[in-house]
C-alpha cells in the first residue's frame, strides 16, 4: 500500500512539532515537507506534490486561503486540510469555495488528526463537529424558508449525486463511483442545484451536513 503523503505548514514551531509528532509515527503516513509561511508552503508543495497539504489559515506573507485558491487553479489534485483556530463561518465558507476538503480546529482531540487525514485521501470530506454544529447550523432553515425544494424533490439519482459533491468528490470520481460519465454528473448536478437553489460548492456542503449527509468522522469512497 503506499503511503499517504503529506506536506504541514504552521508559523508556529511548537504547532508543527506537534503534528509531526502526530503523524510521523503512522505506518501509512509520510510527512514530505514542512513550512512556515505561505510562500514556503507553495513552494514545497509544488515540489513534492502530496496528497494531502495541512496548513494554517492565518500564515506570515501569503494566506492559507490564497495557497488554498492558488493550489486549485496550479495543482487540483492536491488535496487541502485546514487546521486552524478560526471557528466562525467568514473562514470556513472562503475555504470550502476555495476547494479545501477538510476544516479542523487546532482545539479538537488529536487523533482527529489522524481521522481528518484518512477521510480526505479516501476521497472524502472532514469537518470538524464544531463547524458543522456552530457555522453551518442554518442551512436546513435557510432552504426551507426560501421556498427551495428539498431532498425529496430530487430524483435518486440526482440526489446521489448530490450527496458525493457534498462529501467532497470531484465530478470524475463521482463518474466512477456510479459508472456514468462525467457529462451525465453534471446534468444531475446541474438539475439539482437549480431546484433547491445551491449556487457554491459552500452551500451543497452547508445542505449535505443540515440533511445528515457528512459524518463527524467523514466518508470515504468503500463507505459511501
Amino acid at each position: 500500500m503506499c503511503p499517504i503523503r503529506i506536506t504541514l505548514t504552521d508559523d508556529h514551531p511548537l504547532v508543527l512539532a506537534g503534528m509531526k509528532a502526530l503523524l510521523q509515527d503512522v505506518q501509512d503516513i509520510e510527512i514530505v515537507g514542512e513550512a512556515t509561511d505561505g510562500q514556503a508552503a507553495l513552494d514545497i508543495i509544488r515540489q513534492a506534490t502530496p496528497d494531502i497539504a495541512i496548513l494554517d489559515i492565518s500564515l506570515p506573507g501569503i494566506s492559507g486561503l490564497e495557497v488554498a485558491r492558488t493550489l486549485a487553479t496550479q495543482l487540483p489534485q492536491v488535496r487541502l486540510l485546514a487546521l486552524t483556530v478560526h471557528e466562525d463561518h467568514a473562514y470556513v465558507q472562503p475555504m470550502l469555495q476555495a476547494g479545501a476538503r477538510g476544516y479542523l480546529l487546532k482545539r479538537s482531540a488529536a487523533d482527529e488528526l489522524e481521522r481528518a487525514v484518512r477521510a480526505i485521501a479516501g476521497g472524502g470530506l472532514y469537518l470538524d463537529p464544531a463547524i458543522a454544529e456552530k457555522a453551518l447550523p442554518s442551512a436546513q432553515g435557510a432552504h426551507s424558508s426560501s421556498g427551495a425544494s428539498t431532498a425529496g424533490e430530487l430524483t435518486p439519482r440526482e440526489s446521489e449525486v448530490l450527496r458525493f459533491i457534498a462529501q467532497g468528490f470531484s465530478n470524475k470520481e463521482i463518474a466512477n463511483q456510479l459508472s456514468i460519465s462525467i457529462k451525465t454528473v453534471e446534468t444531475y448536478k446541474a438539475r439539482a442545484v437549480e431546484k433547491l437553489g445551491l449556487f457554491t460548492r459552500a452551500d451543497i456542503v452547508r445542505y449535505g451536513v443540515a440533511l445528515g449527509w457528512l459524518s463527524h468522522s467523514g466518508k470515504s469512497a468503500d463507505q459511501v
